[in-house]
C-alpha cells in the first residue's frame, strides 16, 4: 500500500501535456487562431476584382501535431467559381505562420513538414519551381473518362477562379470521372477533388456526385474519382451532370489551351466556353465528342500535316533525302533523337528547320508533329 501511494504522488507532480499545442488551447467557443490565420492568408489571396463578391469561407484541418504543425485545405467562396488552396501552417510562439498552395513559402515548408508524408514532400516542392523559359505544354495525361469512350465537348476554356481560362467542360459516356494522371487527390469541397501530379501539375474536378473521400490518397492514372453531377456546393452553376476539369501548374490555375489530353490539343475561341479540340488535322468544336486515345508520351508526337493527307518519312533529316514511306495525319509516332535540317512551316505558322529521327525508321520535320515543345524531346542524335 505505501508503494502504490508513493505511485501515485510520483504521477500527480508529473506536469500533464494537453493533445494540442499550448499556443491552440483556447476558452471553448472561442475562435482557433489557427483557422482565423489561414482565412486571413485565403482572403488575402484572392484578387482584388472578386474580393467584393465574398460570400464566405471554410477551413478544413486534416492534420495537426504536438509540435505546432497544421496542413489542411481551405476554399474562399466568391459570386462565380470559388478559390481552393491546399495550406501548411507552423506556430511560432503564439502565432501560425501560413503558407498557401503556389506561394514561396509552401514549396520551403513543405520540405520540413513532420505532417506531410514522404510523397506529399515530393509533390508539393514541385508546385513553386519555376518552369523552364521554353514553352513545354506536355502534360502526359489523357482525359478524366475511360481509353475509348467518346463524351460531349459541352465547355471549351473558361475559368474556375481567377482570370486563365483554365477549364473545360466534358459529359455523357458512362458518367465515371478518372484521374488523368497519377498524382494525390484531396478533397476541396463535397464535389471537388484535386490531385498533385509531378512535374508540378495538378488537375481540379468540379461538380462530382459522389467523389472518393480523399486525404492525400494515391491514385493511379485511370482510377475511379467519382460520377458527374450538378454539386455547387462551393460556388458556380451547372446546368446539366458534367465534370468542371482544371489544369494547374506551380500552384495556381494556368490557360488550359495548348496543352494536350488524351491525343488532343485544345485551342481557346473568342470568348470563355468557346473553343476547339484538335487530334491532327481533325477539329471538333464545343458540341463535339472527343474519342479519347489514351496518354501522349513525353517522347512522341501526333502526326499533324495542317490540312489532312499524308506526312512523307524521309532516310535523313531534310527534303533532299529520299522518301521512305509516309504517315497518317493524327497517327502517333516515338521520336528516338532530333537534328537540324531543311526549314518547314506547319500550323499556325510554326517554322523550323528541326527535324526527328523515328522509332521504325525514317525521318520527319517537327513543322509537321505536335509535341508540345519545339525542343528535341529526345535528345539530339
Amino acid at each position: 500500500m505505501r508503494l502504490l501511494g508513493l505511485l501515485a504522488a510520483l504521477l500527480l507532480a508529473v506536469p500533464q501535456t494537453s493533445a494540442l499545442p499550448a499556443a491552440a488551447a483556447r476558452q471553448p467557443g472561442s475562435p482557433d487562431p489557427l483557422v482565423e490565420a489561414v482565412t486571413a492568408a485565403m482572403t488575402a489571396a484572392v484578387p482584388a476584382p472578386d474580393r467584393p463578391d465574398l460570400a464566405g469561407g471554410q477551413v478544413s484541418v486534416l492534420r495537426r501535431d504536438q509540435a505546432g504543425w497544421a496542413f489542411g485545405t481551405a476554399v474562399q467562396r466568391t459570386g462565380g467559381y470559388p478559390y481552393g488552396w491546399l495550406w501548411l501552417a507552423r506556430r511560432e510562439g503564439e502565432r501560425w505562420r501560413v503558407a498557401l498552395e503556389g506561394s514561396a513559402g509552401f514549396g520551403a515548408l513543405s520540405r520540413q513538414a513532420p505532417v506531410l508524408r514522404p510523397a506529399e514532400r515530393a509533390a508539393f516542392g514541385e508546385l513553386t519551381e519555376s518552369v523552364a523559359a521554353a514553352p513545354d505544354f506536355r502534360t502526359g495525361m489523357r482525359l478524366p473518362y475511360a481509353v475509348g469512350q467518346a463524351w460531349r465537348f459541352t465547355g471549351g476554356p473558361h475559368p474556375m477562379s481567377g482570370r486563365a481560362n483554365s477549364s473545360i467542360d466534358l459529359a455523357g459516356g458512362d458518367g465515371r470521372v478518372l484521374a488523368v494522371r497519377a498524382g494525390l487527390a484531396y478533397r476541396l469541397c463535397p464535389g471537388w477533388l484535386r490531385v498533385v501530379h509531378d512535374r508540378g501539375f495538378e488537375t481540379d474536378y468540379y461538380h462530382l456526385h459522389d467523389p472518393i473521400s480523399a486525404d492525400g490518397r494515391r491514385v493511379a492514372t485511370g482510377d475511379y474519382l467519382g460520377r458527374i453531377g450538378t454539386d455547387v456546393s462551393c460556388g458556380g452553376s451547372a446546368t446539366g451532370p458534367h465534370v468542371h476539369f482544371s489544369l494547374r501548374r506551380n500552384g495556381d490555375y494556368v490557360d488550359i489551351a495548348r496543352h494536350n489530353f488524351g491525343k488532343w490539343v485544345i485551342r481557346a475561341g473568342a470568348q470563355p466556353y468557346e473553343g476547339t479540340a484538335w487530334h491532327g488535322s481533325r477539329r471538333v468544336a464545343v458540341g463535339g465528342t472527343l474519342h479519347n486515345y489514351g496518354a501522349l508520351g513525353f517522347s512522341e508526337g501526333i502526326v499533324d500535316t495542317d490540312g489532312g493527307g499524308v506526312l512523307n518519312r524521309r532516310s535523313g533529316p531534310g527534303t533532299s533525302h529520299p522518301v521512305i514511306g509516309t504517315l497518317a495525319d493524327g497517327a502517333t509516332v516515338r521520336i528516338e533523337c532530333s537534328a537540324r535540317g531543311t526549314s518547314h512551316t506547319g500550323r499556325g505558322g510554326y517554322t523550323t528547320n528541326l527535324w526527328n529521327r523515328l522509332a521504325g525508321g525514317g525521318w520527319v520535320s517537327d513543322a509537321y508533329l505536335w509535341t508540345g515543345t519545339g525542343d528535341p524531346v529526345s535528345g539530339w542524335c
